[in-house]
């Protein structure tokens, strides 16, 4: 990543970049995943990212899109999961009482949460808020662990039964000491 010129930041990657194999739906979600990111490192959602690969803008990619002008943040409500936990690393070591945040989209702000032992039994189960319904916002929880090996697992609440479909879910496996 470079710096930031003219309120664009560009991202050079190889000509591996191009490999990948993922068909339209996919590659906007790829592209949008990289400016999420990138903006997020750059603490600034406003700016423009442009990928170049080798120097050189990337135009065509994976034979679904072109990408030779910056890209700024799609509307996150077409291109995030609903909810998501941002502070946990998949197999990460942590202790207790064990802190769980992110930022969901809920709908009347609520979301709920469980936690299962190593072999899928549920050991502890809630829900939090966020701090405002129906768009991303923050939210936090502590669930206090004995040592061992479990998955945290946040979902969208889903008032319908089903009905809209499946809920979202996030979920991470950590090793409580």
């Amino acid at each position: 990543m470079s710096g930031v010129v003219g309120g664009v930041v560009t991202v050079d990657l190889s000509a591996d970049a191009r490999t990948a194999n993922v068909g339209s739906a996919l590659a906007g979600l790829m592209i949008q995943q990289l400016v999420y990111t990138v903006t997020d490192a750059a603490r600034d959602p406003s700016l423009a990212v442009l990928l170049t690969i080798d120097g050189e803008p990337a135009g065509e990619l994976w034979g679904a899109v072109t990408w030779d002008a910056p890209v700024t943040r799609d509307d996150p409500n077409l291109v995030r999961m609903f909810v998501q936990i941002d502070n946990l690393w998949e197999g990460e070591t942590v202790s207790s009482p064990v802190t769980v945040s992110g930022e969901a989209c809920a709908f009347e702000a609520n979301v709920p949460w469980k936690v299962l032992d190593a072999d899928g039994a549920e050991v502890a189960l809630g829900a939090t808020q966020t701090s405002e319904g129906q768009t991303f916002a923050p939210y936090s929880f502590e669930v206090e662990l004995d040592p061992g090996t479990y998955t945290v697992v946040i979902t969208e609440d889903d008032p319908s039964d089903g009905e809209g479909g499946i809920p979202m879910s996030d979920s991470r496996r950590i090793i409580v000491e």
